[in-house]
């Protein structure tokens, strides 16, 4: 319940939750997730490309960086780690708007199949449901560029 008594909002109306089980292994695709060599070959929708600036591996750490798309626009993002729980979880905080939180979790299905799943949580349902409008189409592009730079890396 919020502070003025009405009940909080469902979390579905809050989260975009994106999940895919990749042929590699959870320590693999841990590395690809945390080592800014790899995770800026991959990160971002198709057509992007990124310039990392800072990328402070650890809770309370910085991660700046600029998608570049493939219309020629640039987009500034700055981040900043809650929590790294190698090779299980990230936790970051995307704070250079619109505001949410990313829960990104890597379940080993066996030895050679991990399950990722990527929850973005939001502070409102309206900013969640503007989000969705693309964030569900480019977070499956964003797991097929994974599976690229996975193959690469095997």
């Amino acid at each position: 319940m919020s502070e003025d008594g009405d009940l909080a909002p469902p979390i579905a109306d809050l989260e975009i939750v994106s999940t895919r089980v990749f042929d590699f292994p959870r320590d693999l695709i841990f590395r690809a997730w945390t080592d800014p060599a790899h995770l800026a070959h991959w990160w971002g929708p198709k057509g992007f490309t990124n310039s990392f600036h800072e990328f402070d591996l650890r809770a309370g750490g910085n991660w700046r960086f600029v998608m570049h798309g493939p219309d020629g626009v640039d987009y500034k993002n700055h981040s900043v780690f809650v929590e790294i729980a190698a090779p299980e979880r990230i936790v970051f905080d995307h704070v250079s708007g619109p505001y949410f939180r990313v829960a990104a979790t890597f379940d080993a299905v066996s030895d050679e199949q991990t399950r990722v799943t990527f929850r973005m949580l939001f502070e409102t349902p309206a900013v969640c449901a503007q989000v969705k409008t693309f964030a569900v189409k480019a977070n499956e592009e964003n797991f097929d560029r994974l599976q690229k730079e996975l193959k690469r890396m095997a």
